[in-house]
């Protein structure tokens, strides 16, 4: 993993009406090599329920900037507290279907047991960077979106958890600048816009 590109790329922005939103993209550094910490959202949450998810939330009035918002929302959801992030760099703005802007912060944190704030996330994991560039765990399909035309979603099934939607988008552009990954050219499929997706 090289986070150089990660802190020499010029982040494209969303601006709009949608509402401010950011997370953090943690990076977790072990014996056996970098991992990747991914929340799983609670199931009784409007947005997105059951989700796995990178630790974030929207902007509150509180929130002096968009970093502020991502450290808040990861202590309060995983009990990372803000002196323990080291900040590396931001991916692109993205848009989601429930009408938010998310950026995207990049960042070093420890490796110790994080506590899930019930209120907001299930389960807490650490998945492998290795098994997330493993071209046997990807696949995509296309399908067409009543809002957004034909798009192409992106499946990453490690260790019994699939990452998908809008932290699948970002964690391609995150594989893309800081490993050796490269999204395949075309979708594994073609499916129907009613097609079902995971739970």
């Amino acid at each position: 993993m090289d986070l150089g590109p990660i802190r020499a790329h010029d982040p494209a922005v969303v601006d709009g009406d949608a509402r401010e939103a950011s997370v953090l993209v943690p990076i977790v550094d072990r014996a056996s090599g970098p991992h990747i910490l991914f929340t799983k959202r609670a199931d009784h949450l409007s947005d997105h329920p059951g989700q796995m998810s990178f630790p974030g939330g929207g902007r509150e009035p509180e929130d002096p900037d968009r970093t502020a918002t991502a450290l808040r929302e990861a202590n309060e959801e995983i009990g990372l507290r803000p002196e323990e992030v080291e900040m590396h760099g931001r991916l692109d703005d993205f848009e989601t279907i429930t009408d938010y802007a998310v950026r995207p912060f990049v960042a070093s944190i420890p490796d110790r047991e994080y506590t899930p704030c019930d209120a907001e996330v299930a389960e807490i994991t650490v998945l492998p960077l290795s098994a997330l560039i493993d071209p046997e765990n990807y696949e995509s399909e296309q399908r067409d979106h009543p809002r957004y035309g034909r798009i192409r979603l992106h499946f990453f099934h490690v260790e019994g958890y699939t990452v998908w939607g809008a932290t699948a988008e970002m964690l391609v552009q995150f594989l893309e600048l800081a490993t050796d990954w490269k999204l395949p050219p075309e979708p594994d499929r073609v499916v129907d816009a009613d097609a079902d997706l995971p739970s």
